[in-house]
């Protein structure tokens, strides 16, 4: 009686049937959902940059991003790709997520382990032996976060938005907390380190408490091969991927120091900030929702597209402002000190501004279980990124930034080709949810720089910035709603999302 009534209690998370019956309404009411807790996570994030970029110097950054490009990489051997496939999958098992647990705790052991044995190889590269403590430090949070991945996809397949993007929130909250009175305190770099481990303990606390689930032993010969092959071809993406990635971090720190490199990485982590708030919900709903439409190819090439539109309409104009504003973003938000992060910020934003579409190839290919052709195309895109950092490189950090910055752009359309063949996509379809966007924001941003040219500096910052933000948006939604004829598409879709 006691097994029956485990195996139904643990069936609820194992079944998608009854998501189907409703999956517009679910799939809507998730991007809310997460829309809304991402709101809450810029403005943790803005306020914790604008806080800790004063009390932390560059050189706090630079020795957390040397350390970080190196460790960051093993611990992409921590998941090896295993939460997109209980994700992904149509039929699941208790006894298959049981050994995908399993298997996720020892790679995290041995992740720990390895960054452990080569903390001071790490310091020997960059010539900063403070490295080995702090590697040593972040290597506890890859145990931590091993933990909780299983639990985290099982709520994921399951649609719990709402349960998953509180205990996000809360645990962001409580790490930015905690970084925020170790920097007031004068412990330097090591706020940075003190904030991730915070985050991580109080995430999985709150994902084993959230799902109930809890795994069985290992077993051998009940399905699991296939979803470990799955998650290899996701995991060799992701490693060649991340080395791609983030070698510029690891060679501008080596040849150039931690100065440049906090400049560096500053920038692209201010680039990122406002874009992860909108990619990272829309991928966490599309993933699944694409998954369970991977048998109707109609609906799946209609929810891609929508998706995609929104995607676009949302990142294409805060890319194009970030351009055009750079030296009033970067000094109203981080100051003076971070004024030689300008040039850097303005050449990274021109880079990302087709990088919002190549990114949801990752949706086609996981959701139509073809990882295998996601890891291909990494190893080409990857092979140029690595080139283009060789090629900057001798020009400091913003040759790095030029060259990635163009190779980024050239690769944009292969991308989307190579992702879309053999599915009921075209290119051509992508390219028209994207071309009105475009045209759009390239002419609301010649707008707010012709002003910005006639204005000058006579304007306090905060001022310009008010002005340059307003004109965007209107130009921008003039043409989308009305030149474009846009406006019902668009509002449509605000009135599903605010039921």
């Amino acid at each position: 009686m006691k097994n029956l009534f485990s195996s139904a209690k643990n069936d609820k998370y194992f079944r998608t049937d009854h998501l189907k019956d409703d999956l517009k309404r679910r799939s809507v009411r998730g991007g809310a959902v997460t829309m809304i807790a991402q709101l809450f996570k810029f403005s943790l994030n803005l306020g914790s940059n604008l806080v800790l970029a004063r009390l932390l110097t560059p050189q706090d950054y630079g020795l957390i991003g040397m350390a970080t490009a190196v460790t960051g990489f093993v611990t992409l051997f921590k998941d090896l790709g295993l939460s997109m496939a209980t994700v992904q999958k149509d039929e699941i098992t208790h006894e298959q997520v049981s050994n995908l647990f399993w298997v996720n705790l020892a790679l995290s052991v041995t992740t720990a382990l390895i960054a452990v044995a080569i903390a001071p190889g790490i310091a020997w590269f960059y010539h900063e032996p403070r490295l080995i403590w702090i590697t040593l430090a972040l290597a506890i949070g890859f145990i931590i976060g091993g933990l909780g991945v299983q639990h985290s996809a099982l709520l994921n397949r399951q649609m719990q938005y709402k349960v998953l993007m509180f205990n996000d929130v809360l645990s962001m909250l409580l790490g930015i907390a905690s970084a925020m009175v170790a920097a007031w305190y004068g412990l330097g770099y090591w706020a940075l380190v003190i904030m991730p481990l915070v985050s991580g303990i109080v995430s999985t606390s709150g994902l084993w408490i959230a799902c109930s689930w809890r795994p069985g032993l290992p077993k051998r010969r009940n399905g699991t091969r296939t979803m470990l092959a799955f998650g290899g071809h996701l995991t060799g993406f992701s490693t060649v991927n991340y080395f791609a990635r983030n070698l510029d971090n690891v060679l501008i720190g080596r040849y150039w120091g931690a100065q440049q490199l906090g400049l560096y990485a500053k920038a692209y982590q201010l680039l990122l900030l406002p874009l992860s708030q909108i990619n990272a919900p829309i991928s966490a709903v599309a993933v699944p929702t694409l998954s369970r439409l991977q048998s109707n190819p109609q609906q799946f090439r209609n929810y891609y597209l929508k998706a995609l539109s929104i995607v676009v309409f949302l990142t294409m104009p805060i890319i194009t402002f970030m351009v055009v504003a750079s030296e009033e973003i970067i000094g109203l938000l981080l100051g003076s000190q971070w004024s030689g992060a300008i040039l850097l910020f303005r050449l990274l934003s021109i880079s990302a501004l087709f990088q919002p579409v190549c990114n949801t190839s990752g949706w086609l290919y996981i959701s139509i279980g073809r990882s295998d052709r996601m890891f291909k195309w990494g190893v080409l895109s990857s092979s140029l990124i690595v080139a283009s950092f060789f090629i900057g490189l001798p020009y400091g950090a913003s040759g790095v930034a030029l060259s990635y910055a163009i190779v980024m752009l050239l690769q944009t359309s292969p991308c989307i080709y190579y992702a879309t063949r053999r599915t009921s996509i075209t290119i051509l379809d992508v390219l028209q949810s994207v071309k009105q966007t475009f045209i759009s924001s390239l002419v609301a941003g010649a707008v707010v720089f012709g002003i910005k040219i006639a204005i000058g500096s006579s304007l306090p910052i905060w001022t310009a910035l008010i002005i340059y933000s307003v004109v965007m948006s209107l130009i921008y939604l003039l043409f989308m709603f009305y030149i474009f004829k846009m406006k019902s598409f668009y509002l449509g879709f605000l009135r599903e999302f605010k039921k």
